[in-house]
C-alpha cells in the first residue's frame, strides 16, 4: 500500500530539518524497513513536507514503530522542527491524504 502524508515545518527550521535527514540513524531506517516499509520519500515545498510511504500495511508499520526507543527519540527531535507532526499513534493510521488521481 502507498500512503501520502503532510507535515509542516516551523518557520526557520528548514535547514536543520534537512541536515538531520542527511544522517538518519541506521537503527531507525532498519526498523522502518523491518516494519514493512519498502520506501519512504519526503518532498519539501516551503514549509510543507509531503511524505509517500510504500509499505505492507501502514497501521502495522505505525504500531511497530510507535514505542520503539530509536523512533521515540527521533520523533522528539523532529517535533522541535515541526508545526504539524507525523502521528505514530493508532489514530494516525487514518490520517493519510486521500488519493485523488493516479496515472493509469
Amino acid at each position: 500500500m502507498r500512503i501520502a502524508l503532510h507535515t509542516r515545518l516551523k518557520p526557520g527550521a528548514e535547514e536543520e530539518y534537512e541536515r538531520a535527514h542527511r544522517k538518519v540513524p541506521a537503527e531507525l531506517t532498519d526498523a522502518i524497513r523491518g516494519a514493512g516499509a519498502r520506501d519512504w520519500t519526503i518532498w519539501r515545498s516551503g514549509l510543507d513536507l509531503f511524505h509517500v510511504i510504500d509499505c505492507d500495511d501502514y497501521p502495522s508499520l505505525l504500531a511497530a514503530l510507535e514505542d520503539l526507543p530509536v523512533n521515540v527519540s527521533w520523533q522528539a527531535r523532529m517535533a522541535g522542527y515541526l508545526d504539524v507532526i507525523h502521528d505514530y499513534s493508532t489514530d494516525g493510521a487514518a490520517k493519510g491524504l486521500p488519493q485523488i488521481w493516479r496515472l493509469p
